[in-house]
């Protein structure tokens, strides 16, 4: 599985605003929590950029379902100021949640919602209403758990969109992380034992920030 193949909502803009990662031609994800991979995973940058309302649903599709289960979780950052959205890496203390696809836990473990019942190829986002105008990286990650039982087998699908987001908003937005740092390889997030069968479940990384 890889992402993108659009960013929903954006289609006019085809695939200008995201940034081509490093599995473009196979469906190999990342492994290493340490590695700089885990921000875009990116091979190739971009020129272009998707303009988007604060407040706005917006997502991405995959190039097939997501077949594997685990949590899908979704990022910004703002480009800081003297940097070009098109060229900046990402790096530094820069990233905060913005969304979390959620899970249910069940007599039987975990269940995802691209996973369970239907596998999905779309996930989505709204954009806090009160995040500040600019130019910001969207980063979204597919955690992949099914060889997991044990710390480092994680396996990161993931991917980077450009947009220009507009509004009047005037929220601060946080905890702030970098990638890589926001996870350990002994976070509970990222393994998920077979048996005994889990009673619960926590997603690595800080909170979700809604504005």
């Amino acid at each position: 599985m890889k992402f993108p193949i659009s960013l929903l909502a954006l289609a006019a803009t085809a695939q200008a605003h995201f940034r081509q990662t490093k599995n473009y031609q196979d469906d190999h994800g990342v492994t290493d929590v340490n590695s700089a991979d885990l921000r875009c995973f990116q091979m190739k940058g971009s020129a272009g950029s998707a303009t988007v309302a604060a407040g706005s649903t917006i997502g991405f599709v995959a190039d097939q379902g997501v077949t594997h289960p685990g949590p899908v979780q979704f990022y910004m950052a703002r480009v800081p100021s003297g940097k070009d959205l098109a060229t900046w890496d990402g790096s530094g203390n820069v990233w905060f949640k913005v969304a979390y696809l959620g899970h249910t836990m069940t007599a039987k473990g975990v269940d995802w919602p691209t996973y369970t019942p239907t596998i999905l190829k779309n996930v989505s986002f709204k954009i806090p209403t009160s995040l500040p105008a600019g130019d910001y990286l969207v980063r979204v990650e597919s955690i992949a758990l099914h060889q997991a039982q044990q710390p480092g087998g994680a396996q990161f699908y993931l991917a980077c969109a450009q947009v220009k987001v507009t509004g009047d908003g005037t929220g601060t937005p946080g905890p702030l992380v970098t990638f890589p740092g926001a996870y350990k390889v002994s976070d509970s997030g990222l393994t998920l034992p077979v048996y005994p069968v889990p009673t619960s479940y926590t997603p690595p990384g800080p909170a979700v920030w809604t504005g």
